[in-house]
């Protein structure tokens, strides 16, 4: 029970104001459909936990290159711009089928969690308990631990924010996550 109830705990307590957070209430704001949402955290979670852990301690070792990091902070820069730059209509957002919400979170999702401390967390959880299956169960029961509040969260937000500002809101904290990694693998920081 401890391979999953650690994990559980684990990386849902990292999970509270990571940027995967933050991708689920700018998911949510846009697209207003939370199950497609939750459903999309959850398959991609499970994906990449899995793959996590089956490879165990091994990712955490790859992950720390300068390489991968420069990288990983670029593709937070990018991501910055492209939270800036609205849909031909925010609105019309909401009119996507299911299935592409479910597709765009899914995959959004499975992206922005790689390299991630709940990614390498969970490598480093497989490693300790040996059981690919339960750390996966455990970690993926954290994340959705932490998400799904924030995709009902940020499906609230958008009666209340324009979406405009979520929008202005998530390139600047992108960008500035993605200097600080930048920095971070330059050894500026």
């Amino acid at each position: 029970m401890d391979a999953i109830l650690v994990p559980a705990g684990v990386v849902a307590l990292a999970e509270i104001g990571d940027k995967t957070q933050l991708l689920a209430i700018v998911l949510a704001a846009k697209f207003r459909k939370p199950v497609p949402i939750i459903l999309g955290i959850l398959v991609a979670t499970l994906l990449n936990h899995a793959a996590a852990a089956t490879l165990g301690y091994f990712i955490s070792q790859w992950l720390e290159g300068q390489t991968f990091r420069l990288i990983v902070g670029a593709a937070f820069v990018v991501m910055a711009a492209w939270a800036l730059i609205p849909d031909k209509e925010d609105e019309g957002a909401t009119n996507r089928s299911v299935g592409s919400v479910f597709l765009t979170t899914t995959l959004a999702f499975f992206i922005v969690e790689m390299g991630d401390k709940t990614q390498i967390a969970t490598s480093l959880l497989a490693a300790q308990y040996t059981d690919i299956v339960l750390v996966t169960i455990g970690t993926t029961l954290g994340m959705m631990l932490a998400n799904v509040p924030a995709v009902i969260f940020g499906e609230a937000v958008t009666k209340v924010v324009p979406l405009k500002y979520v929008r202005i809101g998530a390139a600047v904290i992108f960008a500035l996550i993605g200097v600080w990694i930048i920095l971070g693998a330059l050894g500026v920081l």
